[in-house]
């Protein structure tokens, strides 16, 4: 039988961090379990409360990255729009320069961009992730497609950049050794 600790309570034999005895939670206490079956309950109320934290950690990564996508729709709608601006600007100087026939195909694009950037705006944030399931859905195969395109750029950029940072360090030490 294990050695019991004077502390506890007649009938038991181990302790349960984060619980207390009368089954409510507890910041400090103890849980003291009953060597007879209530350490099937404590374990039963522990994973309960993993669960409400897990829970309550998911709502709050979730806020997070909605907030984030907000900022990021606000970002990209403002740049759209100088874009569209920029495109307005070489549409009156290709009607200047080369005719209002050459122009019109710039008026259009700068029009669509303009378009774009107020639906980019107007738009939800659960808007978004709700065409992107529809697409899915609708096109498997373009979806994984654009992901793997994706995924290949993102790869490239990140190697470029650790590449230019090892260039950076190791190519100056390289060079002073060749020069001397």
């Amino acid at each position: 039988m294990p050695r019991r600790d004077p502390e506890l309570p007649e009938g038991t034999d181990q302790v349960v961090s984060g619980a207390a005895a009368d089954g409510t939670s507890s910041s400090g206490g103890g849980f003291v379990a009953k060597a007879g079956g209530d350490v099937r309950d404590a374990t039963d109320k522990l994973v309960s409360q993993v669960r409400d934290q897990v829970t309550t950690l998911r709502g709050q990564a979730g806020e997070r990255i909605r907030c984030y996508a907000d900022d990021g729709k606000g970002k990209a709608s403002d740049l759209l729009d100088e874009l569209g601006g920029v495109l307005g600007d070489a549409a009156r100087s290709v009607d200047t320069r080369l005719g209002e026939d050459y122009g019109e195909y710039a008026h259009r694009a700068a029009d669509a961009v303009s378009s774009f950037a107020g639906k980019v705006r107007d738009k939800n944030v659960d808007d978004f992730f709700d065409d992107a399931r529809e697409f899915v859905r609708k096109s498997p195969m373009v979806a994984v497609g654009i992901a793997a395109v994706a995924g290949f750029a993102l790869i490239r950029v990140l190697r470029t950049g650790l590449d230019d940072v090892s260039g950076r360090s190791g190519g100056g030490a390289k060079r002073k050794r060749d020069e001397a």
